[in-house]
């Protein structure tokens, strides 16, 4: 489980079958993970299976390289978000993130504003239906605010502070980008409660419960 609070980024370099290492030497944290840790990689979770210094090494599932950007990540002086899991005790500063990435969106439009930044980006039909006006979404592990979205969702935009913007890899996107896409994780739940009809609390097989009934089970 991660906040979506970005710690540092890194940079991803192939190992071969799979495996990808991840370079943060000036990243102080890194020096406190353990084997077998979590931590989300441009909002993948990853779990680290071998530490070198200055970063660590994960192993991506096919499924994992085809949901998300990891692969277009690799060997290029592109840098990757970093933030290790959520211990507990630590502080909820953005919204609860899985680390579980749902597809990838597209950057549509950059446009700055004083120091902030407004960019939109494109979502596909199965993100979108997760999209609402001012809820959270994690954007490259990012947890951000959905400032205003159409009515389906296809389209969202997003205001990026300052901070956000230099201590992320935000600083680096282009329109036609691609971007890791991860929605609230109370939304999946939402919808499919709404979409699995209620279970039936008085099934017409439930015996009738009478004093012979509750005599012959031994409660009379």
């Amino acid at each position: 489980m991660f906040t979506g609070l970005v710690q540092g980024t890194g940079y991803l370099r192939s190992k071969g079958a799979n495996q990808l290492l991840v370079t943060c030497p000036h990243q102080p944290w890194v020096k406190t993970i353990a084997l077998g840790d979590s931590v989300a990689v441009d909002g993948v979770c990853l779990t680290v299976e071998t530490l070198v210094p200055g970063g660590f090494v994960v192993t991506t599932s096919p499924e994992t390289l085809q949901r998300t950007t990891l692969e277009r990540r690799v060997n290029v002086q592109v840098p990757v978000n970093l933030e290790p899991a959520l211990q507990v005790g630590d502080r909820l500063g953005g919204h609860f993130v899985t680390g579980h990435i749902d597809d990838v969106g597209t950057v549509e439009e950059i446009i700055q504003t004083g120091e902030s930044w407004i960019i939109r980006f494109g979502a596909p039909t199965a993100v979108a239906n997760h999209i609402v006006s001012k809820g959270s979404i994690a954007v490259n592990g990012i947890s951000l605010t959905v400032a205003d979205c159409n009515t389906e969702g296809t389209w969202f935009t997003v205001a990026v502070i300052p901070h956000s913007f230099a201590e992320t890899n935000l600083q680096q996107l282009h329109v036609g980008h691609w971007v890791n896409l991860e929605t609230d994780v109370l939304s999946k739940y939402v919808a499919k409660f709404l979409r699995t009809p209620a279970p039936d609390l008085h099934p017409t097989s439930m015996p009738t419960l009478s004093p012979e009934f509750l005599a012959e089970h031994g409660f009379g």
